[in-house]
């Protein structure tokens, strides 16, 4: 009889872990919303349930008597996955991580209570409480202002006035499932991830990630590169400094994606983690890519209770660069005449032609994106944003 892989969403960044669950041999039972559920037709079985609604989710998997419940690159799915797998005695993080690795302001005050260096903060309720609280607090402009409990650069807005900060809060109050807004200190520096597997509270750093975004205000994703370009000091001091922060949110396994910053005095600052693959093809393509690491074979072995097995001989190079406009296209046209061997995978949406004329608002209205990969860094930097941020 198959093993049984439950797997948590649908949509385009999951079809790598519905096909690697097929691939090893897994039934599949699949639960997203209908519409735009690209991995529907090829899992075994297709639930039509929001990946929110935790309680129906969990009555079918009682039935189902899953070996592991996955998702890759989504928090909420996240959410459902650790639920699920705690009430079945599956592998899964304890409970106390659902919050600090969802919510800004919980990882916020987590990171501070353990000395974990990350930017200073405060919360409102209330766009009209906005210029009262901005003067009893000690922080200077600019500052970002996010929802705390949303991800992929969702009502992200980076403002240098009271007035500008008004209008950020009122719109991350807007984006935000709890209706709060966490206004931040800006960090300057430069931005990258670690992606990272743990098991049994053990966390190894797979890769180093930089990425490049459009900037202020919206600082929407443009570009990723494996490896970071980071020093092997960097990376020697960086590796304690992630592990304690993910100490911190009390993550014990899985995947995490660790967001941080160096600034010009070499300093680190932990700006996000969220327990899950880095999402925008980071966990599902480029590390392999760049390490040789399967993340996502990871990703379903940890959830199975299985060791993963780590590679470290493999240093290749990967990037994926999102498509904004017309401009992109043709560079991916000039790619495809001039160097095509190292173009990896391209993906666009429907009707693209009809979209490059509409606003890239956040990660999701991108039109596409497309990964290159060679066997060094050199070839791909190139390819990456003009305008580097």
């Amino acid at each position: 009889m198959k093993k049984k892989c439950v797997i948590i969403g649908a949509g385009e960044f999951q079809l790598p872990l519905i096909e690697k669950a097929n691939e090893l041999d897994y039934e599949t039972h699949v639960f997203a919303w209908e519409k735009g559920a690209v991995g529907k037709d090829i899992s075994d079985y297709f639930y039509p349930i929001s990946i929110t609604n935790k309680k129906e989710i969990l009555d079918e998997c009682i039935i189902i008597n899953p070996h592991c419940v996955v998702s890759i690159g989504s928090d909420l799915a996240a959410l459902t996955v650790n639920f699920v797998s705690r009430y079945l005695g599956l592998s899964s993080n304890p409970e106390k991580v659902d919050n600090k690795a969802t919510n800004k302001f919980s990882m916020r005050k987590a990171f501070k209570e353990c000395g974990i260096n990350t930017p200073s903060f405060y919360i409102l309720k209330e766009e009209n409480d906005v210029k009262s609280s901005w003067e009893k607090k000690n922080l200077q402009f600019p500052v970002v202002v996010k929802p705390t409990d949303r991800s992929g650069s969702r009502g992200v807005r980076k403002v240098h006035s009271v007035f500008e900060l008004e209008n950020a809060v009122e719109l991350a109050i807007q984006y935000s499932f709890e209706k709060t807004a966490i206004i931040e200190e800006f960090i300057r520096g430069k931005e990258y991830s670690a992606e990272i597997i743990s098991y049994q509270g053990k966390h190894h750093i797979l890769a180093f990630t930089e990425k490049f975004t459009t900037g202020a205000p919206d600082y929407i994703e443009v570009a990723h590169i494996e490896p970071s370009g980071l020093s092997k000091d960097n990376t020697s001091t960086l590796e304690p400094e992630l592990k304690r922060a993910l100490d911190a949110l009390d993550i014990k396994t899985g995947a995490s994606h660790c967001e941080f910053k160096i600034n010009n005095q070499n300093e680190i600052w932990i700006i996000e983690i969220g327990a899950r693959m880095g999402g925008d093809c980071i966990g599902s393509d480029l590390v392999k890519l760049s390490s040789g690491n399967d993340y996502v074979n990871m990703v379903i072995d940890a959830a199975a209770g299985i060791q993963p097995e780590i590679n470290e001989n493999i240093n290749h190079s990967a990037m994926v660069r999102f498509i904004f406009s017309e401009n992109d296209l043709l560079l991916l046209d000039k790619i495809k005449q001039d160097n095509p061997e190292i173009i990896d995978k391209i993906f666009l949406k429907n009707n693209i032609n009809s979209y490059t004329s509409n606003a890239i608002v956040d990660s999701s209205s991108r039109l596409g994106y497309f990964i290159l990969k060679s066997k060094g860094r050199s070839e791909l930097e190139r390819y990456l944003p003009r305008k580097l941020v």
